[in-house]
């Protein structure tokens, strides 16, 4: 579905080829693979330097570290392309979205990313050893479920903003500062203690990631909206 919306938005667009777009799709894989591991060595960098097979293992994934290694393989390879890189990053905002509400589903069905111990109407118990939540037989939040729902709602942001958009890149930098606010408030039912603490107990490290990250692009939107403006005012005074 992802590969599909970007394909089709960008050959609409732009005039990418489907192949292209492939092979796109091929270094964002192993952009984000890589960049996911990376991240998760940090959480705890003593303990997986000397248990480098369980950082190998094909669990343990850090979103924000998948996200922001393939920001500069995509900026790259649209200029190689010779593409707008706002542009297409508008369209891989979406993109986005559709990729990781499919990702977060497969988080709570390994039951990794999981909440803290909740016994309010919505909370799940995993009791398969074999899943990553910690406790079992306990209830705990469905954080999972809460990232794909609040991705859904971002989802539809975004397309509302595409129907009326001031600016190239409204669309992939508001993603940015609605994923990162949303993601700082789901950290405050998180159980997993092991994605890391800045200030423990209370700063996680994706916390502390969104909140740069919202900064960082609060900027950017004024700069790029504040630009647009100009370019109207600049068109008005020539008519």
């Amino acid at each position: 579905m992802a590969v599909s919306y970007t394909g089709y938005q960008a050959k609409k667009q732009y005039q990418l080829k489907f192949e292209d777009v492939n092979t796109l799709f091929l270094l964002l894989i192993i952009a984000s693979i890589v960049g996911g591991k990376v991240f998760y060595l940090f959480e705890d960098p003593s303990y997986y330097i000397s248990n480098l097979r369980e950082l190998m293992s094909g669990k343990g994934f850090v979103f924000y570290g998948s996200f922001l290694f393939t920001i500069p393989v995509m900026w790259l390879f649209f200029k190689f392309h010779k593409l707008p890189i706002f542009g297409m990053l508008d369209i891989m905002g979406i993109t986005t979205c559709i990729v990781h509400i499919f990702g977060r589903m497969g988080c709570f069905m390994a039951g990794c990313c999981h909440g803290k111990p909740w016994d309010g109407p919505l909370a799940v118990t995993f009791t398969d050893p074999n899943t990553l939540a910690s406790p079992l037989n306990t209830a705990l939040h469905p954080t999972q479920l809460y990232s794909a729902l609040m991705i859904g709602i971002i989802l539809i942001i975004l397309l509302r903003i595409k129907r009326r958009q001031v600016f190239t890149g409204q669309i992939f930098i508001s993603y940015i500062i609605l994923y990162a606010t949303g993601r700082a408030i789901i950290e405050m039912f998180r159980g997993d203690i092991s994605r890391g603490f800045i200030i423990d107990s209370y700063v996680s490290h994706s916390q502390f990631i969104s909140l740069i990250l919202i900064i960082v692009a609060s900027w950017f939107y004024y700069k790029r909206y504040k630009s647009s403006q100009q370019q109207v005012k600049s068109q008005d005074v020539l008519k």
